[in-house]
C-alpha cells in the first residue's frame, strides 16, 4: 500500500521472492505504468519491474484476499490512510510498518498507530527495518533486513515471503527497539549531514554516528528495548547507511542546512519535501522528554530545523557541554 520508492521496491522484493503483488498507488498514471510497462518512471526511473506485480488505485482491489499488507506511506499520514482502508483489510492479515516515525500528534509508534487504527492485536503487527536503501535494493545489490515481530510465527512468515535472492531478512521480537533505532536515525543523519555540509571530515562523523547511537540506545531501553538490537542491523547497521549514503534523504538534506540554506530551500531543493528526519526529530525529543532522557543531538538538530539556530553555534554548544566518561 504505497508506490513511491521503497514501497515499489518493496513489491519488487516480494514478487522476486515467488510472491503475487499487488501494489496500490495514490494517482492513476503510477499505477497505469507499473500495470502496462511494468515501470515507475515517477520514482524508480530506469528498472524494471517483475510481472508478478499488478497495480491499482482501488484499496479494495488491492487488498482483497492479501495474506501480507505491506504499509508504504508516510508515518505522518499513516493514520488517515488506513482509516480508509480498514474495513478492506483481510481479518487475519499480518499487516507490516514501512514507515519510520514517531506519531507527532499523540508520541505512539507506527505498529502502535497500526494496531489502534486497524483494530489489530499487537503480534499481528510487523516492522521491516535495516540498512535498505531503496536505489541499491531496486538494483538487486546484496542487502538484509530486520523483521520485527512479537509473535515469531508471523515473523517468520514475512522472512519466508520476503527472502529474495540478494534480500536476506532476519527476524527479531524486539518491535520498540527496532522502531525507536529506526526513527532516531533519520534525526542523527540529519546531524551528520549538517556536518558535512559545514566540511567536518571523518572524525565528526564517526562522532555524531557513535554518540547518536548512544542516544538512542537510552531512548530505547528506556522504553524495555533489547539492547543487542541497537548493536544490529535495525541499530547501527541502519544507522551507518543512512548517516554515510548520498543516497539517503536525511543525510543529503543535512548537508543543505550545514551550507547555510533555511529548512524551506532544503526542501524546495528536495522536490518539495522536508526529510523525515525534521518531522520527526520533535516527536522523538518529545518522547524522550516524556522518560527523562537526555538526547544532545536530537536536541541540536530540533534547534536548527525548527528553531533557526546556527550550526556554527550548536556545534560549539555541544562541545562544550560538561565532560563525562563514555
Amino acid at each position: 500500500m504505497g508506490a513511491g520508492s521503497w514501497g515499489t521496491t518493496v513489491a519488487k522484493v516480494f514478487a522476486d521472492a515467488g510472491n503475487g503483488v499487488s501494489l496500490w498507488a495514490r494517482r492513476e498514471e503510477v499505477a497505469a505504468d507499473v500495470r502496462e510497462r511494468h515501470r515507475n518512471e515517477a520514482y524508480l526511473p530506469g528498472l524494471t519491474l517483475p510481472e508478478a506485480i499488478t497495480a491499482t488505485t482501488d484499496p479494495e482491489a488491492a487488498l482483497e484476499s492479501a495474506e501480507i499488507v505491506v504499509l508504504g506511506v508516510p508515518s505522518q499520514t499513516l493514520r488517515d490512510n488506513l482509516g480508509t482502508w480498514r474495513p478492506h483489510l483481510p481479518p487475519d492479515a499480518t499487516l507490516v510498518s514501512l514507515a519510520k516515525g514517531i506519531e507527532h500528534r499523540t508520541g505512539m509508534r507506527m505498529s502502535q498507530v497500526i494496531a489502534e487504527v486497524a483494530g489489530a492485536e499487537a503480534h499481528r503487527v510487523a516492522v521491516l527495518t535495516g540498512p535498505n536503501l531503496a536505489k541499491e535494493v531496486a538494483g538487486e545489490q546484496p542487502a538484509a533486513t530486520v523483521v520485527a515481530c512479537e509473535n515469531m510465527d508471523r515473523a517468520q512468515l514475512v522472512q519466508a515471503a520476503v527472502a529474495a535472492p540478494y534480500f536476506r531478512p532476519y527476524t527479531n521480537t524486539d518491535v520498540v527497539g527496532c522502531e525507536i533505532a529506526g526513527t532516531s536515525k533519520n534525526v542523527i543523519a540529519l546531524a551528520a549531514g549538517i556536518a558535512a555540509g559545514m566540511g567536518f571530515g571523518y572524525n565528526t562523523a564517526a562522532t555524531v554516528v557513535t554518540r547518536g547511537l548512544a542516544e538512542t540506545t537510552r531512548l530505547a531501553l528506556q522504553l524495555g528495548a533489547d539492547a543487542r538490537t541497537m548493536a544490529g542491523l535495525a541499530g547501527m547497521g541502519d544507522l551507518v547507511a543512512t548517516c554515510t549514503s548520498p543516497l539517503s534523504r536525511n543525510r543529503t538534506f543535512g548537508e543543505r542546512l550545514g551550507q547555510g540554506e533555511s529548512t524551506q530551500q532544503a526542501a524546495e531543493a528536495n522536490r518539495g519535501q522536508v526529510a523525515e528526519g525534521v518531522v520527526s526529530s520533535e516527536s522523538v525529543l518529545n518522547l524522550a522528554t516524556q522518560q527523562g532522557v537526555e538526547m544532545p543531538i536530537t536536541q541540536a538538530v530540533v534547534d536548527i530545523c525548527h528553531h533557526g539556530a546556527s550550526p556554527t553555534d550548536t556545534i560549539r554548544a555541544l562541545l562544550g557541554r560538561s565532560r563525562k566518561a563514555e
